[in-house]
């Protein structure tokens, strides 16, 4: 099994099989339009224009799962990324993350790429550590999705790679696409 084995649904309601996107590199990550990291639209609007003609593809998922900072309907979501952040890239439908009902696409993303724990000697991840411990702790368990913007990095040939929490920006991940691609 890989990564092209899923199907999800689009932004407008289509079905998207994954396979579509066999032989480009992925970031997959989960969004949302009322973070603090919500500013990371930009930076990864700002990779796709730099690198989608070379083989990147950037597969976005509106997730309400956190503090409910996706509160909007699909076409919101989608007004809201266009308008604010010029989003280009393919955008899906609000989809559970984590949970027992996280869509299948991200039980896998996890299971391929662990929670490795957040750069404490970052301030935002301190931050964020300290957050998540005081307010929502069962987000901490396991190697489920802690928060909106985690990235996950998948090669040309659908392996996972590597996993971005928030704190990581995704201007920070130039390199390992680099050498992806």
């Amino acid at each position: 099994m890989n990564i092209y084995d899923f199907r999800v649904k689009a932004i407008d309601g289509r079905e998207v099989a994954l396979a579509d996107f066999k032989g480009k590199v992925l970031i997959i990550a989960n969004t949302a339009s009322k973070c603090g990291f919500t500013p990371q639209y930009e930076e990864l609007q700002q990779l796709y224009s730099i690198y989608a003609d070379k083989g990147l593809a950037i597969l976005g998922f509106p997730s309400n799962q956190f503090a409910e900072q996706e509160p909007g309907t699909n076409a919101e979501v989608q007004n809201f990324c266009q308008i604010n952040y010029g989003v280009s890239f393919p955008l899906f439908e609000k989809t559970v993350v984590r949970g027992e009902n996280a869509h299948p696409l991200f039980v896998y993303l996890t299971e391929k790429a662990p929670f490795r724990g957040f750069d404490l000697n970052h301030p935002i991840g301190t931050k964020l550590q300290s957050v998540l411990q005081d307010k929502f702790p069962e987000l901490l368990a396991g190697d489920s999705i802690k928060w909106n913007f985690t990235k996950f990095l998948v090669n040309r040939q659908g392996d996972v790679v590597g996993r971005y929490e928030p704190t990581t920006s995704p201007l920070d991940m130039k390199e390992a696409i680099e050498k992806l691609l």
